[in-house]
């Protein structure tokens, strides 16, 4: 599955986790994205996008 929306192009992130004792690891943050069956161009398609796009309306699903 898509790591990446494809409509507002968010993706993963990286940087570092911090233990209490202040012991440092890499790590990723991967956004919430969900392949979707959507109207692009006036067809259905299926799509990754991010829950944060569906949320707001800027995917209109299709049925």
């Amino acid at each position: 599955m898509s790591r990446r929306c494809e409509i507002c192009d968010k993706g993963v992130i990286s940087g570092r986790q911090f233990s209490h004792s202040h012991r440092h690891s890499n790590r990723t943050w991967a956004p919430n994205v969900q392949k979707v069956k959507a109207i692009v161009n006036g067809t259905p398609k299926t799509i990754s996008v991010c829950t944060r796009c569906l949320r707001s309306g800027k995917v209109q699903r299709a049925l």
